[in-house]
């Protein structure tokens, strides 16, 4: 399986005119920036792998991809996660229904071990591992070869943004994109992102640029804000977009255009659809979900 050009789409967003990337469009069962970050594991021969191990959350947008990956590949796939709730188990939903389908083992509150067998692949939690430049690297290439379609031709006429995780995808764009890439701190905080940014690439001249949130948000948690900027940027562009990541990296670019409204930028939708399942059932428990014409 080869993963295909992902369209860009011009939108409105408040009242202003962006792109917007489609990598949710990649694939049906393989999309995202996991897929770009899983790609070299999907195209390159492991003759010696039978097993993938991995860890993260019960709803991991990597646990999922990592889940198909392993399909695909014949291998069998092994998760550790540090909880799973009754109701969970007893009705899943989300990632983690479906990694179930693809056959994923999960092993629940067990320590990884601190090495593995010949046979068995482990990737870090959220796919930061060196490995994914090479799918990232293809993705500047299309980055590129639409900047050459749309005659932009200077590096300071385009801005890439993308919201990060552990950040691996931004820090891999900018190593291999003349154009400024933008970023926002999601799971942690920004001294988090430049630590785990100082793990894969040393120079920082190769960093991304990290913007600042309004305000400290933790991960995972529900915010009304996050659920009417989930509303507002669906309404406006007629796309979805992740309910984790992209609320609060949609906040930070609507701060940062509001600042810079002449800057041209290009998001990059990074998928992760699957979890707005099990994301929307508890958002349904919240009195605002009602209200969703609601104005921000």
């Amino acid at each position: 399986m080869k993963i295909i050009n992902s369209p860009v789409q011009k939108v409105n967003f408040n009242n202003l005119e962006i792109f917007v990337k489609r990598d949710d469009l990649l694939n049906e069962d393989f999309s995202g920036n996991k897929a770009r970050k899983f790609y070299y594991f999907l195209q390159q021969d492991f003759p010696h792998i039978k097993k993938v191990v991995s860890f993260g959350s019960n709803q991991s947008n990597a646990m999922y991809s990592l889940s198909v990956l392993s399909r695909l590949k014949g291998w069998e796939f092994v998760y550790y996660a540090d909880h799973i709730s009754s109701f969970l188990k007893q009705y899943p939903t989300g990632n983690y229904k479906h990694a179930l389908k693809n056959g994923m083992k999960v092993l629940e509150n067990k320590p990884l071990p601190e090495t593995f067998d010949a046979e068995t692949l482990f990737i870090s939690e959220g796919g930061a591992v060196w490995e994914a430049e090479f799918g990232v690297k293809q993705l500047a290439f299309e980055i590129k070869e639409f900047a050459k379609a749309n005659n932009i031709e200077k590096s300071e006429e385009l801005e890439i943004f993308l919201p990060s995780g552990t950040g691996t995808t931004a820090l891999f764009l900018q190593k291999n994109l003349p154009f400024k890439v933008l970023t926002c701190a999601c799971v942690g905080d920004e001294s988090y992102l430049k630590k785990q940014f100082l793990q894969l690439v040393l120079n920082e001249d190769l960093h991304p640029t990290i913007l600042s949130a309004s305000k400290k948000y933790h991960f995972g948690k529900l915010y009304e804000e996050f659920y009417l900027m989930y509303e507002k940027i669906k309404s406006e562009t007629n796309i979805e977009f992740d309910l984790l990541y992209d609320p609060l990296g949609f906040m930070v670019l609507e701060k940062y255009l509001e600042e810079n409204p002449k800057k041209r930028v290009l998001y990059i939708h990074q998928g992760g659809l699957l979890g707005n399942i099990s994301m929307l059932e508890r958002y349904a428990r919240k009195p605002y979900f009602k209200f969703s014409n609601k104005k921000i």
